[in-house]
């Protein structure tokens, strides 16, 4: 497998690991110490920490949540990912009780990766759909 595919897979391997599953010890295995999230989501830190909490927050409030991935793109070190995430509220989040509504978050991810591990992050969440969607945000 060459180094781009190999990128390719550490990102997928990533959401799969803390975002489907739901399992926090991705963020050790996938991000590197120096991980820098220049676009944290939610308000949460831009480290590693901060993507932990993310996914964390996301399994607590919606236990089914998964990423549909609809396209990975890499060049040299960069992985760029398109997807939607969704599932069913079920616990408070944002200060929203359970609506036990399906929302979806559309996105896209770059990943800038150094030696299989992802050092940076920039996104674009479609916060203010899934704000609507909860009901925080008028429609």
């Amino acid at each position: 497998m060459n180094t781009t595919e190999s990128n390719k897979a550490v990102v997928r391997d990533f959401i799969d690991g803390l975002f489907t599953k739901g399992d926090p010890s991705a963020v050790d295995t996938y991000l590197a110490e120096d991980f820098i999230n220049h676009d944290p989501p939610f308000g949460v830190t831009p480290d590693r920490e901060g993507m932990r909490m993310a996914g964390g927050m996301m399994r607590v409030a919606f236990p089914d949540w998964h990423s549909e991935l609809h396209a990975l793109i890499a060049e040299g070190d960069l992985v760029v990912e398109r997807f939607t995430a969704a599932g069913t509220q079920e616990g408070e989040v944002l200060g929203v009780a359970p609506t036990r509504k399906e929302v979806s978050l559309p996105g896209i991810n770059i990943f800038r990766l150094r030696d299989g591990q992802i050092v940076e992050r920039w996104g674009r969440l479609d916060e203010l759909a899934f704000l609507k969607q909860l009901g925080v945000v008028p429609a």
